[in-house]
């Protein structure tokens, strides 16, 4: 909208010194005028460019800025979810996680279906197919992040702030709690020393193709979820070829 009065503005500036000059400028100082006018019309085209390209790059900067925060929510969030499979809850702090990814184990489990025969009474006896399933082993955690550098990734990326992490339970059906968690960061601090107006349009986000509302998150504390808030693009392989570019 700015740039839109921007543009409106310097076309009725341009017509009335247009009509100015002719008007009363003598002829033989009209080329002073003219180079006046020529200074003028470049810095008005530099700020309308400059308009433009603003809100392009401040897309273009955050994006590479966020991902590197997701890339490491996604780590984090993958050791809580393995950190729930041994406990059956979520660590509420990264010490808790840490120690884990180093000297946690989780088990290697073998199914297989047998048959089972069940007395379905009065003398009557069925076969039933049931999957059991055998722990055959153990494996260590740190299997899964060895190319993690998981002693760091609560520390969120260009800032010197780390994640907050929240636990506790919802009711998933009546009378059933189960756990729940969320990892999450404010845009605010990630988006420090660009645009103060850009960054408080994106504090206010709510398009489907953005990260919604002012903070970064995985997981919730309202629904059974080891979702992030980010948009599925931030997910493809490319965007995390494109940091690791530019870093």
């Amino acid at each position: 909208m700015n740039l839109l009065l921007m543009i409106l503005v310097a076309v009725v500036v341009a017509f009335l010194l247009a009509y100015l000059v002719v008007k009363f400028v003598p002829l033989k100082m009209r080329w002073l005028v003219s180079l006046l006018l020529l200074g003028a019309s470049i810095y008005l085209g530099y700020k309308i460019y400059e308009g433009i390209m603003r809100p392009i790059n401040f897309n273009i900067n955050k994006k590479v800025r966020y991902a590197k925060v997701i890339n490491n929510l996604r780590s984090i969030r993958d050791a809580e979810v393995k950190y729930h499979e041994v406990y059956g809850k979520y660590a509420q702090n990264k010490d808790t996680l840490v120690n884990f990814i180093e000297h946690g184990k989780l088990a290697i489990t073998e199914s297989k279906n047998i048959m089972v025969r069940e007395n379905r009474g009065g003398g009557i006896y069925v076969n039933v197919s049931k999957r059991k399933v055998d722990t055959t082993g153990y494996e260590p955690v740190s299997k899964y992040f060895k190319d993690v550098d998981y002693k760091n990734m609560f520390k969120v990326p260009g800032t010197d702030k780390e994640f907050v992490i929240e636990t506790g339970t919802v009711e998933k059906v009546q009378g059933l709690e189960v756990p729940v968690f969320i990892v999450r960061t404010d845009k605010e601090s990630v988006l420090k020393g660009m645009d103060p107006g850009l960054i408080k349009q994106e504090l206010e986000a709510i398009t489907t193709d953005e990260i919604k509302g002012s903070d970064i998150s995985v997981g919730s504390l309202s629904e059974v979820s080891t979702s992030g808030n980010w948009p599925p693009f931030y997910d493809k392989p490319k965007t995390k070829n494109k940091v690791d570019k530019k870093e």
